[in-house]
């Protein structure tokens, strides 16, 4: 297929998007003279920035989704190109429909009955792992199989791509603080993408007590403008010991300068999504906070590597989770995140500032 284009299919979260970057970076590794297109949704574009394994990057626009006429436009640009094959990761109806309008013999996506005349082969999700990878990179992978029989790097992991520049200034504005810069510097994620994605902060606090009292160490808050309020109120819950550790101050206005400014620490700390996904692939050590209702099996990637640690409820009370659908554990997230309480894994948290941070 040298010198064939190929079109991967990824909208949705920060997360969703890294991990399918892999598909790319295979697709590149085995057909060198490839071009690849990646369409992906525009807030997820700065984790994409500069991968040298995407040769253009398409953005799926909030206006396609208020306008029919804009997004009819935007199907119709599919026509002009004739790809080597499509592969829907997302296999949602705009995605079902960007392979509908998009030119190739063969379209590859998992199986959906609403779905099925469009594309020429179609999987099953997995629920069952053998490797380190995780469900949410091995499903993934599972599309590639129509066109690689072997992969000849089967454990790649996503990466980040930062520019020198971006670097140098992330470093500058560490040295513009007041921090004390040979002390271990730790991001902690306040927010998840959504309330039930959510570890309470007054359990958040809790824990960054523990690691303040036990170690001396800078911590920085990763929160957007708008979660000002979020901010002022967990800092309410913090020790005196805490807020003085606490630079909230050291703020970036825009992803791909966190990007960089996460890069400068030694680890990020907080709840499993968009930022721990984004530790990873910069290669820092992180610890994630699962939420209750998400699949620790699935998103828990790359376990084997030392530099990720992630806990989950029921890793210490199996019996709240046990036999309870995805469905019937989000309608109950907030009982079952109050049963998740700091004491159960703040001896592990100690450990990883311990082995991965000081």
């Amino acid at each position: 297929m040298a010198g064939n284009k190929f079109l991967v299919i990824q909208q949705k979260m920060i997360g969703d998007v890294l991990n399918s970057t892999l598909i790319c970076e295979h697709l590149k590794i085995h057909f060198p003279d490839a071009t690849v297109h990646y369409v992906i949704n525009e807030h997820t574009l700065p984790v994409v920035e500069g991968n040298p394994h995407i040769d253009k990057i398409i953005l799926f626009k909030k206006e396609y989704k208020r306008s029919k006429i804009k997004f009819y436009k935007f199907l119709k640009d599919f026509k002009q190109e004739e790809y080597a094959a499509v592969i829907d990761v997302y296999c949602k109806t705009e995605s079902n429909l960007i392979s509908y309008f998009a030119k190739s013999k063969t379209k590859i996506s998992y199986e959906k009955w609403y779905s099925k005349f469009i594309y020429t082969d179609l999987f099953r999700y997995s629920n069952s792992t053998n490797s380190e990878l995780g469900l949410a990179v091995e499903n993934r992978l599972l599309l590639l199989s129509p066109l690689i029989q072997n992969l000849k790097k089967k454990n790649l992991a996503p990466k980040i791509f930062l520019k020198e520049k971006e670097v140098s200034q992330a470093k500058e504005l560490l040295l513009k603080s007041n921090l004390d810069l040979s002390k271990p510097l730790l991001m902690v994620g306040l927010m998840g993408s959504s309330n039930s994605k959510t570890y309470p902060l007054a359990y958040l606090a809790e824990l960054i007590n523990e690691i303040t009292k036990a170690t001396n160490i800078n911590i920085l808050l990763n929160y957007t403008p708008e979660q000002k309020p979020k901010v002022k109120e967990f800092l309410n819950y913090c020790s005196e010991k805490s807020k003085s550790c606490i630079h909230e101050e050291v703020f970036c206005n825009s992803l791909r300068s966190f990007l960089a400014l996460l890069k400068q620490c030694d680890g990020y700390l907080g709840n499993e999504g968009g930022a721990s996904n984004m530790s990873k692939a910069l290669d820092v050590p992180n610890f994630a906070i699962f939420s209750p209702w998400i699949s620790k099996e699935a998103w828990f990637t790359y376990h084997q590597n030392p530099k990720n640690w992630a806990v989950h409820l029921k890793d210490f009370k199996p019996a709240l989770i046990q036999g309870k659908s995805k469905k019937e554990r989000k309608e109950n997230v907030e009982y079952l995140y109050q049963e998740f309480i700091p004491s159960l894994f703040n001896e592990q948290v100690i450990s990883y500032i311990e082995t991965q941070i000081l």
